[in-house]
């Protein structure tokens, strides 16, 4: 049975993969879905009484708990969305996963869009004049920028269900040193997955993130999926997702038992 490490991103926590455990763990998958420092619980708690520490969480310290675990899994299949997803280029650039996949992933390498969307909501997460200051997340905001292709009572439901604070640093830590990676050496199969209406990741920066790929040796591929905002793994029409996700998953793991 091989092992899926599914990677949430800010404002999430496990509970936003609770379907995609369930779906690769009916298809023979052992699916984990660990908790970033800080994200362990209850969403609904969590937004609650934010944990004491949450503010000057790092980009480092998160990358390091899913590293160590990957670590422990003998090269597994490493899928995460939003950071989650820059989490797996990272690590499949470390040799550290033996698949990934990026779901509307942060880019590395301080990788820019002039999209408005993607300007405006990295401003007010990143703000420098907010300090240590975590940034609270509420139904509004999570509608107009994470759910947005969702209706106000969907999002409504959604932000309740699966929403959290985060912190600014780990988003900061993105565009420094800790996002950095070499996308010119030979890596594991790749796949960058972008949404349509993403308004926090826009599916331009994903093709841009999939082409700064070089190795003409190894398998990076871009796919993009109409009419899906940031939820993209939680929205109707996840299920979609998941099977393209499984069965790319499914073609790169007969390539590389063929090639032993």
């Amino acid at each position: 049975m091989k092992d899926i490490i599914v990677v949430h991103g800010m404002f999430q926590n496990p509970k936003s993969w609770e379907k995609w455990v369930n779906y690769f763990s009916e298809r023979d998958y052992n699916c984990i879905a660990p908790a970033w420092p800080l994200h362990e619980g209850e969403p609904a708690a969590l937004r609650a009484n934010p944990p004491a520490a949450l503010g000057t969480l790092s980009l480092d310290e998160v990358t390091a708990a899913i590293e160590i675990l990957a670590l422990k899994h003998d090269k597994p299949i490493v899928i995460g969305h939003s950071v989650g997803g820059l989490i797996a280029q990272l690590l499949v650039n470390r040799d550290v996963a033996g698949i990934g996949v990026a779901i509307d992933s942060v880019a590395p390498n301080m990788m820019l869009d002039f999209d408005w969307g993607f300007l405006k909501n990295s401003a007010i997460i990143a703000n420098p004049l907010k300090g240590d200051e975590p940034i609270y997340t509420d139904p509004e905001m999570f509608h107009s920028a994470f759910a947005n292709t969702l209706s106000e009572s969907e999002a409504l439901l959604a932000f309740e269900e699966t929403a959290t604070h985060d912190s600014r640093n780990v988003l900061r830590d993105c565009m420094g040193a800790a996002g950095e990676l070499n996308v010119e050496i030979p890596h594991a199969p790749l796949l960058l997955i972008a949404g349509e209406k993403d308004e926090i990741i826009p599916a331009s920066l994903t093709e841009k993130n999939h082409k700064a790929y070089t190795d003409e040796g190894s398998v990076t591929d871009f796919v993009e999926f109409p009419n899906r905002s940031h939820y993209i793994c939680n929205e109707p029409g996840w299920e979609q997702v998941a099977e393209y996700v499984y069965n790319w998953i499914q073609a790169q793991e007969r390539t590389i038992s063929t090639s032993i």
